[in-house]
C-alpha cells in the first residue's frame, strides 16, 4: 500500500506525478505510459496506482478541454469510436484472454515502427488495407485490459489530424475510455484510492501547468517537427515498455 511506503519513496511518487501531469498535458498522451513503469519500481501492484492516474486524467483532460473544446474533431472522433469502443468493452470485461506478454511486445514494436518513421520525417510506408482500423481495434482492446493501448491509437491519430486538433481530440477520447475503465473498477469493487488521488493532485497540477506552457511552444513548430516530437514521445514509451516487459518475462 502507498500508505506503508517510507517518506523518501512517497517523495519519489510525488515527483512522478509531476512528470505524469507534464507529459500528459504537453503531448496529449503518455501520462500513464511514461509514468506507470516508474511507479512500478516503487509500488508492486499496478491496481493501486492505475485508478489514481485515471482520476487525474479525467480532471486534467477536462480542464484542458474547457479552453480547447472547439479544436475537437468530432467527425473523426465519431468515426474512430465506432471501431475502438466495442474492443475497449471486450477488453474491460475480459471476453478474450490473450497472452499479456505477446500483446505488450506487439504493441510496442508496431508503435516503435511508427515512431521511427515520424523521427525520420516520413509517414509510415506500410500499405495494408484496413491497417489503421486494426490498430484502432487493437488499441481499444489493450486499453481495456491495461493502460498501454494508447500508442496504437496515437499512431493513427497523429498522421490523420493537424497538431491544433490532435491533443483536444485525444483528450476527449481518453475521457470516454477512462470512464469505461473506472466503471469496470467500480463494478469489480476495486478501490479507487480517491484519498491518494486528492493528496497527489497538487503535484499533478504542477506538471499540468508546466505542460500547458510546453504545449503552446510545441504548437508553434511546423508539422514535420511536431511529428518528430510525437515520434520521440512514442519511442520513449516503447523502449521503456519493452525493457520492463522483457525484464518481467525473463525475471
Amino acid at each position: 500500500m502507498i500508505d506503508a511506503l517510507p517518506v523518501w519513496q512517497i517523495a519519489l511518487v510525488l515527483l512522478i506525478f509531476i512528470w505524469s501531469g507534464f507529459v500528459r498535458t504537453a503531448l496529449g498522451f503518455g501520462g500513464a505510459a511514461l509514468s506507470l513503469p516508474l511507479f512500478l519500481l516503487i509500488i508492486d501492484n499496478p491496481v493501486e496506482i492505475i485508478p489514481i492516474i485515471g482520476l487525474h486524467l479525467l480532471l486534467s483532460a477536462g480542464i484542458s478541454l474547457v479552453s480547447s473544446y472547439q479544436h475537437i474533431d468530432w467527425r473523426y472522433l465519431g468515426k474512430t469510436l465506432i471501431v475502438i469502443l466495442p474492443f475497449k468493452i471486450i477488453g474491460v470485461i475480459g471476453l478474450l484472454n490473450l497472452p499479456a506478454t505477446v500483446l505488450n511486445i506487439s504493441v510496442y514494436l508496431i508503435t516503435l515502427a511508427y515512431a521511427i518513421s515520424y523521427l525520420m520525417k516520413t509517414t509510415p510506408r506500410i500499405r495494408v488495407p484496413g491497417l489503421d482500423y486494426a490498430l484502432l481495434a487493437g488499441g481499444g482492446y489493450i486499453s481495456g485490459t491495461s493502460l498501454i493501448g494508447a500508442p496504437l491509437i496515437i499512431a493513427v491519430f497523429a498522421k490523420s489530424l493537424p497538431p491544433i486538433r490532435l491533443r483536444a481530440t485525444l483528450f476527449c477520447l481518453w475521457i470516454l475510455l477512462v470512464l469505461i475503465k473506472m466503471l469496470g473498477f467500480i463494478v469489480t469493487a476495486t478501490p479507487l484510492n480517491v484519498n491518494w488521488a486528492l493528496y497527489t493532485l497538487p503535484f499533478m497540477a504542477i506538471g499540468h501547468i508546466l505542460g500547458e506552457k510546453a504545449h503552446k511552444k510545441i504548437l508553434q513548430v511546423d508539422k514535420a517537427k511536431f511529428l518528430r516530437i510525437i515520434g520521440l514521445g512514442l519511442a520513449s514509451i516503447c523502449l521503456i515498455g519493452l525493457a520492463r516487459t522483457l525484464y518481467v518475462s525473463i525475471g
